[in-house]
Parts: structure tokens; sequence; C-alpha cells
């Protein structure tokens, strides 16, 4: 069987438990855990040594059903989140969403029919990540909503080229899709034992604050080869933005999709009136050149932290880090300052799994101090002017990045030049930047033709997408403000 036919087999299976409210987010994790067990059975019969304790092995639920399956199933979920390591960190606050023993007994059938073990890397990984995406795909929200695009991802590591020796960490590392190209990229280079040890042991560092997220990326790693179930895992789950960042935390390369939402706030409950109010979250650091609740620009700022000293970062951001005055301004100002801001790419709307994101991908260079910008010349291109792009009638492919890559030059950069060839390339000084309104750097030039001529308006089911889109983001908004009036009491 195939690894898409085993993913259809596999995911028809969530449409069943929808029905008794087991949410595919849920159903992925459930899968995770099973599969996990699944695989350890196997290599303990194939003489392996294995970190699952006997009382809560594969061997024990197979023989099992009606409600003694439940139980078991719910001990060994329980005690398998107390283990050290990647068990702790796959099981951790582990539960069972599958109250029917009936159908769990069914969803364990399933995997005990596959030999995973027996799958090549590649497969297994390819099966996951098939199930991640498809969950992405029907959520469209949470895990899902900015779920990166792999071929994004794909076109970052190319023009970033870690090294086999280097280290690269994603903060917010969702379910592991950066490290994971950014491996796929290493490894045909790791020809020595010491090598192929720091690649599958210590080259990749993420966290992500979502304890089922990490979960899933801890699991996508180990299917992928990456970590062993009595080690170490290369994921942690907590918030990267709540310590500062050590002299043994920095790396290499950042390579990342920070969360974009609103910014960070949490409810709290008034002592003078007892009602809920929201209150905005900052992140009081030394280490940040601004105090803010905005979680990009804190993204940003950490990241740029998380370097060593010519350390390389890819960080897709929103529209509004660019632009956004205050402590937006004094962010872009010391980014250009201490670092080498030398690339923005523009992405098109209509990648991504919610609607109407208008994002771009900055690429930097960490340095030493000095008395004078680091910055000497920012290129950008311009990828989302005339660019539509829909989830359903036009997805994004890899060879839509090959004009920016060439553009790029990752070789050698000194050899950038604005090329005849499109006017999607253009450099900007670090004079003409600073000299902007708040340093903005959403900058285009490009002709919108939509707004030129209307015999080049995309295609109607291109305009209906993009139509679509723009109110759902409209509605988003709304929502967002009667939350904000409810948490104030403000509303009737």
């Amino acid at each position: 069987m195939s690894a898409s036919e085993i993913v259809s087999k596999v995911w028809n299976y969530a449409h069943v438990l929808r029905d008794d409210g087991v949410g595919y987010g849920d159903y992925v994790e459930q899968i995770t855990f099973l599969i996990f067990l699944k695989m350890a059975d196997e290599r303990e019969e194939s003489g392996q040594q294995v970190a699952v304790p006997d009382e809560y092995s594969w061997a024990k639920l197979v023989k099992l059903d009606g409600d003694a399956l439940e139980v078991q199933y719910r001990h060994t979920l329980e005690g398998l989140g107390k283990q050290d390591g990647m068990l702790g960190t796959i099981f951790r606050k582990a539960q069972n969403k599958i109250q029917d023993p009936a159908k769990l007994e069914r969803l364990i059938k399933m995997i005990e029919k596959e030999a995973w073990s027996t799958l090549p890397v590649d497969v297994k990984g390819e099966i996951y990540e098939g199930l991640l995406e498809r969950n992405a795909q029907d959520v469209k929200g949470g895990a899902g909503q900015y779920f990166t695009p792999r071929p994004l991802i794909e076109a970052m590591v190319e023009v970033m080229q870690p090294d086999v020796m280097d280290t690269v960490a994603d903060p917010a590392c969702g379910t592991g899709g950066f490290l994971l190209a950014a491996y796929d990229y290493m490894a045909p280079n790791a020809h020595s034992k010491k090598e192929q040890k720091h690649l599958r042991e210590s080259a990749l560092r993420g966290n992500d604050i979502v304890d089922s997220v990490t979960r899933l990326c801890a699991m996508n790693l180990y299917l992928h080869g990456i970590g062993s179930a009595d080690g170490d895992c290369p994921v942690i789950s907590q918030d990267a933005l709540a310590k500062e960042v050590g002299d043994n935390d920095r790396v290499d390369m950042v390579l990342a999709n920070p969360p974009f939402g609103k910014k960070s706030s949490i409810t709290v409950i008034s002592e003078k009136t007892g009602k809920a109010e929201s209150e905005k979250l900052t992140y009081e650091r030394e280490d940040f050149w601004a105090t803010t609740s905005n979680k990009q620009l804190n993204f940003v700022q950490h990241i740029a932290n998380m370097l060593k000293i010519d350390g390389k970062a890819a960080v897709v951001v929103p529209d509004n880090v660019l632009f956004e005055g205050g402590a937006g301004e004094t962010v872009r100002k010391n980014l250009l300052e201490r670092c080498d801001l030398h690339t923005i790419l523009r992405l098109p709307t209509g990648i991504f799994y919610a609607q109407g994101v208008k994002a771009n991908v900055i690429f930097f260079d960490a340095k030493p101090a000095s008395k004078t910008a680091w910055t000497k010349k920012v290129w950008i291109y311009d990828f989302r002017t005339n660019v539509h792009m829909t989830l359903k009638t036009k997805r994004l492919v890899k060879s839509d990045f090959d004009e920016f890559i060439e553009c790029y030059k990752p070789d050698d950069r000194k050899k950038r030049s604005e090329s005849e060839k499109t006017e999607r390339w253009k450099s900007y000084t670090y004079e003409e930047i600073i000299a902007r309104d708040k340093t903005n750097l959403d900058i285009f030039w490009l002709k919108d033709d939509s707004l030129e001529d209307t015999e080049n308006l995309p295609a109607p089911e291109v305009l209906a997408a993009e139509i679509v889109e723009q109110l759902e983001v409209a509605l988003t908004e709304f929502r967002s403000v009667e939350d904000i009036l409810v948490v104030n009491g403000e509303a009737v």
C-alpha cells in the first residue's frame, strides 16, 4: 500500500470519530500515540531496546477490548506522560479522546495491520506529514491556521543553505516543517559518523508553546529518523519569549514562521469591579530593543538574539512588522543597525490556510557591535503584486520561486544586481530607508494591473476567492472587536 493510500485509509476513519465529537486535531494526536507504541513494539520484537515500560506497551493494548481497553489506554497515556526525553514530550498531558471502546479497538486494529518500522523513513514521514496537512486543510484554524506551505519552506531553505554541522532552530516550530526541510537539505552532505550523529541528535532545535503541537512535531521528527525514543527530544514545549537567550542557546541559523494572531493578552478578574478584563501581555526582557505586546515584533527581537555572530535568519512576518509605528519603528531601526537586513520577499495572498494573510519573509544576518549600521542595502522581491494564488485553483509550487532564488544569489550575494529580466527585484540603500516615515519597510513600486485595466482582472474563480478572503478577514476583525467589548464589559 502506498503512502497516499495509507493516509487516505487512516484519515477516512477521522470522519467516523467526528460524529462522536472527536475533532481532526484530537484524532491526529491519538494516531500519534498509537503509531509510536506500535513502532516501539516492532523494534522490541526485532531485538532493539525500547524506552516504553512493559506495563504501557502495545502488546498490552492489542489483547484487550471493551472497557478494559479504554482503561488500559488511559493509564498508558498518563504513565508515559511522566517519562523523560522523547517519550515525555510526545505523551505530555496526553488524554484519551476516543471514549467509545469499540471505535478505539477498531483504530488499534487498523494500525496493527501496518508494519511501520519496516517502512522507509521517507515513506513514514510522508504518511505523517500527509495527516498533518489534512488536519490543517480541514481545520483551517489553530495549528493549521498558518501552516507554512511546503514550497515556501523549501525555497527559504534553498537560499539559506544550512551547513551539515550547523545548529538550526525554530522557536515556533509547529509540526516541524522548517526543521525537516533543513534536515533534508543537510543530510546528503553528512558523510562522516560525526556529521551523521550531529545531524541526528543535535543539529535541530525547536519549541512551541502548545503541548499538542509540540508532540506532533516530536513525532514528525522521530518518524524521519531524528532523535530516539530513549534520548532527549529535539523540541520542547515552552514559551520561547519567556526568557532571555543564554550564550549556550545561540544557533547558526533560524528558520521560522511565528504565529501571527492578535496582540498578546490575558483575561483577568478585576479586584475592584469583579468583572473580566483584558490585560496586554508584554515581555520585560533586557535583551529586547523595545517592550511591546505585539508577538511578531517580540519574535523578531528574540530571533535576532538567538543567532551567533554571522548567524543567519529567515523569518515569515505579517505586513504590520514592516510598517507599524512606535515599537515597530524601534525594532526595525535596531534590526537595520545591529544586523544586516539584506532581503525582503513579499508573499502573495491566498497561499495560507487562513484567509487574507499578507506576509513577507525577512532575511538577516547577525553581526558584532558596531558604531555604524550593518545594513547597507535592502533587496526586495515583490512576489505579491499581480500574483493571484488560491488553495484550490492555483496553488503555490516550488517553481514559483525560481526567479526569486536566481535573484537572491545564495552562493554569493555580492553578485546581486537589478535584472533587466524582471521588475520585481529592486534595492534600496540604508539611507533611503532610514529617511522614510517610521523607517517603513513596506515598500512596493509595481502597478497593480487590475486597478489600471479591468481587462487584466484575474479569473472569476480567483476573484471570487479573493472577495471571500477579504470578507472573512473583515468578519474576523469585527469578531475580535466584539470579544474585546464583551471582556471589558462594554457589550449590552
